[in-house]
């Protein structure tokens, strides 16, 4: 149990981070030609080692940072229309599962739990 939630966090956060990636670059930026909002990939890599090592208060912290990638993907899903609206989706169902795994893994390997 512990491995599928560790390995739906790494995923789903990578894939998160391309997704950002790709859309404010490609497929649906705000300006033609890409955006500043690209950055918002950024406070995703904050994470990514501590994610990838399996350390468990980066799960914990970072299970409240996706929560601003979830807010974005839901206004963004209601607002936008066409691919924006898709890749917002995307956003949401990414940023929903990290938010599951990491508060899964946080909770199966504290300390009590053992």
């Amino acid at each position: 149990m512990i491995r599928s939630f560790y390995l739906t966090a790494c995923t789903s956060l990578i894939a998160l981070i391309f997704l950002c990636l790709a859309w404010e670059l490609r497929l649906a930026p705000l300006q033609p030609g890409g955006s500043w909002l690209v950055l918002k990939c950024l406070p995703l890599l904050a994470p990514l080692f501590g994610i990838l090592n399996g350390r468990r208060y980066t799960y914990q912290w970072a299970s409240m940072l996706i929560l601003l990638y979830f807010s974005e993907g839901v206004v963004r899903a209601t607002t936008e229309s066409g691919t924006g609206q898709w890749l917002a989706i995307a956003e949401t169902a990414l940023s929903l599962a990290f938010f599951v795994a990491a508060v899964g893994y946080a909770r199966l390997t504290r300390p009590s739990a053992r």
